[in-house]
């Protein structure tokens, strides 16, 4: 064995350090956060605010806006940007389209901050002697290619007063008084929930009223309007106010007229109560105006088309629209769920209920479409068809319940997804409409057809009639007005529909309806109608939809095109050898099944082009409703007009 000196120069050096005591650097530690931002009280404001909105900017889509807003000399104010947006289910503000912000008081400049955890909210740091500060801005609208939503077009615009609008931190929004304004393009119309004090010079002047009753009123203004009076007999104020991209779009037949007046009829008898003064549908025609839908307590913001009445026979996907949104006014706008209610619009809100919110409004907005003749028996049931299928092959509820779905307006936030059938994404809305087709028809299967899902409306929603006071409700509020129709364990029901996956959609309720879902070789009636719009829908052959310039919009999860690891944005370029059409590429589904050959694609992902090889032999494949014989018809029951 060798023998290694050791020098002992290196052993005294070591001994040092070993004997030396460590100096390590210091772990960061977290910053202090700034003071929060006031939260709301129910007490009143010190002043009256004021809100003057100059909307005649068309050709560049500007609302130039100048507040007034009361405060106290000497204090730090904080004034907010509307974030959580009701009826949105989430934080939606666009405070990156409010822009140009300069305050001053007494005629002077004066600086703001923003704070640095909440970017909607303003701290001004007002000089003593002063009693308003004064705020001019913009809200830039968007345009077409980007910018968010087009609200404003050479003929029209709807204007959500939450966009514009600035309010006061530490008080609820229904003790922030305000008087209101608008100038409006030369000879346009306007209409709103709003009472109007004084109208000069193309200025609207609204009477005083809340932060929160003006927010809860948008308008929408055109230079081609038609007003129509829907007011069911003895019943409140309801007119249907239509601004249109060219006066052709405002004709409407008599036939379609009625529908629109049954509808009313039919929701005002269904709910026996109206919580308004007068209900005001804001209805926008236009291929240039962003389509919307959104509630409102005394009012509604719905935009489709132009065609919706000239092209009546090819919408039938938007008719069920304003019932949607009618419903909003008992469900939704006056009772609402408890953890969603908020006392201003920076206050996060929740959304474990919105199955009630959204899915029993779905649910009654395509019955009330049926019974008032908006849609007829037929088209209702073809849509059923549509809702059943859609969630009877979606591979998402294997992982992600109906409940967590109430989620979805939170982690979603309503931007698109790549793999929806997976993913999910708000389908509290449709898969909540099957979950009260299950209880309608159960109630009525337990009563022996005394009782059914109507009686619940009609004493759920029809508490305090008139009253615009919201009413809100928990789960077990939900459980008791269901058990005082029908004795049942309806906790158990709802949380089985809420909490248990698939396989397979929750069909219960039409079954029990007298139905069961089939798929034949031709699409529905409604289905032939909408096929433009929706695009090629192959999503129960092929497992994809295919839209504009042969580009595929949705690839179902697990399916035959997502094996051969096609995606949304795919384009297809040729089918069988012959470029892409739609009638081509079922017509080689249709040659598939009969020769047994497989049907080849060219595709075209990026820049680069691959060929694909279906072996797919089924046919084409359409959702339809058909009956189970021996068993009663409930679903005509649901669909019949009760007026």
């Amino acid at each position: 064995m060798t023998s290694v000196r050791v020098p002992r120069l290196f052993v005294a050096v070591c001994l040092l350090l070993l004997s030396t005591p460590s100096y390590a650097q210091p772990l960061p530690q977290p910053a202090p956060l700034p003071a929060e931002i006031p939260a709301p009280r129910d007490v009143p404001y010190i002043g009256t605010l004021r809100l003057d909105v100059d909307a005649t900017d068309t050709q560049r889509h500007i609302y130039r806006i100048r507040a007034i807003i009361p405060v106290r000399g000497g204090e730090r104010a904080t004034l907010l940007y509307p974030k959580w947006i009701p009826g949105h289910h989430s934080p939606v503000g666009r405070v990156d389209s409010m822009a140009g912000l300069i305050i001053t008081g007494n005629g002077q400049r004066v600086e703001w901050t923003r704070d640095p955890i909440e970017p909607f909210g303003f701290h001004v740091d007002v000089p003593a002697g002063v009693t308003a500060l004064e705020a001019e801005y913009q809200f830039v609208t968007g345009v077409e290619g980007g910018g968010g939503r087009v609200a404003m077009t050479q003929e029209m615009l709807s204007l959500a007063w939450n966009t514009v609008t600035l309010y006061p931190a530490g008080y609820y929004a229904r003790q922030i008084p305000i008087e209101a304004s608008i100038k409006l393009p030369e000879g346009w119309q306007a209409a709103t929930a709003l009472q109007v004090a004084s109208s000069n010079a193309n200025v609207l002047t609204f009477k005083p009223t809340t932060v929160e009753e003006l927010l809860d009123s948008p308008l929408f203004a055109g230079l081609h309007f038609k007003r129509i009076d829907l007011t069911p007999p003895g019943g409140r104020s309801v007119f249907l106010n239509i601004i249109a991209d060219a006066p052709k779009y405002l004709e409407i037949k008599p036939e379609q007229l009625e529908a629109h007046k049954n509808m009313v009829r039919e929701a005002v008898k269904l709910f026996k109560s109206a919580h308004y003064d007068h209900y005001e549908f804001l209805f926008s025609l236009s291929d240039r105006m962003s389509g919307n839908g959104l509630e409102h307590h005394q009012s509604s913001e719905n935009g489709v088309s132009s065609g919706y009445f000239t092209d009546w026979e090819k919408n039938t996907g938007q008719r069920d629209l304003l019932p949607h949104e009618y419903t909003h006014s008992w469900n939704g706008k006056f009772r609402r769920p408890a953890d969603l209610w908020t006392p201003n619009y920076n206050v996060p809100m929740r959304d474990s209920l919105l199955w009630v919110y959204e899915g029993q409004t779905q649910y009654w907005g395509n019955v009330l479409a049926a019974r008032s003749g908006l849609l007829t028996p037929q088209q209702a049931r073809d849509e059923l068809a549509s809702t059943a299928a859609y969630f009877d092959v979606r591979p998402g509820r294997a992982w992600k319940n109906l409940q967590d779905a109430t989620n979805d307006p939170l982690t979603i936030m309503r931007r698109g997804t790549t793999w929806r059938s997976w993913q999910r994404g708000e389908d509290y809305y449709s898969e909540g409409a099957l979950l009260w087709l299950d209880a309608d028809t159960l109630i009525r299967e337990l009563s022996k057809g005394k009782k059914s899902l109507d009686d619940f409306a009609g004493s759920f929603f029809s508490i305090n009639d008139g009253s615009h006071v919201p009413a809100t409700y928990t789960f077990d509020d939900v459980v008791t007005a269901l058990n005082a129709v029908q004795p049942y364990d309806w906790a158990s029901f709802l949380r089985k529909h809420l909490d248990t996956h698939g396989p397979g959609g929750p069909l219960d309720g039409l079954t029990r309806a007298g139905y069961k879902l089939v798929y034949k070789d031709t699409p529905t009636e409604s289905a032939k109608a909408g096929d433009g719009a929706r695009g090629v829908d192959l999503t129960y052959a092929l497992g994809m939809n295919i839209g504009k310039e042969g580009k595929l919009d949705e690839v179902l999860w697990e399916g035959p095109a997502f094996k051969q690891q096609l995606t949304p944005g795919t384009q297809i370029v040729a089918v069988d050898g012959m470029a892409y059409d739609g009638d081509r590429i079922k017509d080689a589904i249709k040659d598939a099944q009969k020769n047994r050959r497989p049907i080849e694609l060219i595709v075209k992902d990026g820049a680069r082009y691959r060929t694909v090889r279906f072996e797919y032999y089924e046919g084409l494949r359409y959702p339809h409703l058909e009956r189970i014989e021996g068993t009663p018809d409930r679903l005509e029951q649901i669909l019949k007009a009760k007026r």
